[in-house]
């Protein structure tokens, strides 16, 4: 065999090789390989973070949701605040935070399992908890704190309750953030709280008709109203007050600085003679943090 035909023998022999291939592998000739795409790390959920019970566990309220509501423990997953490492054991690791600890921010969970349908709900598999005070705001912080110094004043209306009630619909609060305020307040005091008004307790058939007698010695009762016997009902209500301070190191030609107010009344109810209220109540927040809060006046009946 001479040197042309041994060239064109390897050339055919090399195509027949290439036209095997191709077909083993269904490809076409000049076909290009497509490499496969990877698959995403986790499943994640944007939260507010609402309260910090003992022991650490995070009580968060879903961002894009009205019922999202979880608890989450920081453990071995990665932790970063607003895109660095965060190690909450290290000295001054809350000093940053407006409100010097997580409550307040948004954290973004990843994980890699699913959603544990408890109540509140979880999550399995979490891999990564990335903190943010971009979007700070501790408003729940607020009425939370002010929940519970309706709690301790006149303590009498709410001793030995075996059932709570809650209700912050008339609040700026998503009903998400709702639901975690009321369920952080709750766990407090070791009772579950339930979100609901004064109109959905007497549909439901929690209030009880009570009477108030004849005060007068006339001969005739008063019609009857009601109570909670097993039950305190706390509420929160925003009014549109506008909220106005002024600041006493203010001269001529400084500039007021960026602030949100809310005014609000806060009451506890048991009966027509058992009920505690806050009246003409005023916050002021700089950057999302609420701080605290004055109170116009307190009644009570």
């Amino acid at each position: 065999m001479n040197m042309k035909k041994w060239c064109l023998f390897l050339t055919l022999y090399a195509c027949a090789c290439l036209l095997a291939a191709c077909a083993a592998s269904g490809g076409t000739v000049g076909e290009t390989d497509v490499l496969p795409q990877e698959e995403p790390v986790g499943d994640t959920v944007v939260c507010r973070v609402i309260s910090v019970l003992e022991g650490g566990t995070l009580i968060l309220a879903e961002e894009d949701g009205d019922t999202g509501l979880y608890t989450v423990t920081p453990g071995d997953e990665t932790l970063t605040l607003d895109g660095t490492d965060f190690d909450p054991a290290a000295p001054g690791a809350y000093q940053a935070l407006p409100g010097g600890t997580l409550v307040g921010t948004t954290v973004t969970v990843t994980f890699d399992g699913g959603i544990q349908e408890s109540w509140p709900m979880g999550f399995s598999g979490v891999t990564a908890l990335d903190f943010s005070t971009g979007n700070f705001d501790d408003l729940g912080a607020l009425y939370l704190q002010v929940l519970e110094d309706l709690w301790n004043v006149d303590s009498g209306l709410n001793e030995n309750i075996t059932e709570l009630g809650v209700d912050l619909s008339q609040t700026r609060l998503s009903g998400s953030e709702q639901a975690a305020v009321a369920y952080a307040f709750g766990a407090a005091h070791g009772l579950m709280a339930m979100e609901t008004t004064y109109d959905q307790l007497a549909a439901d058939g929690y209030l009880t008709p009570v009477s108030l007698g004849d005060p007068a010695g006339e001969g005739e009762e008063k019609p009857e109203l009601y109570q909670w016997e097993t039950g305190c009902l706390f509420s929160i209500t925003e009014s549109e007050e506008p909220v106005v301070f002024s600041l006493p190191n203010m001269g001529p030609g400084d500039q007021m600085p960026d602030y949100d107010g809310v005014s609000f009344d806060a009451r506890k109810w048991r009966s027509p003679l058992g009920a505690y209220y806050f009246t003409d109540c005023t916050a002021v927040s700089s950057g999302g943090h609420w701080g605290r809060y004055t109170v116009g006046s307190e009644m009570i009946s």
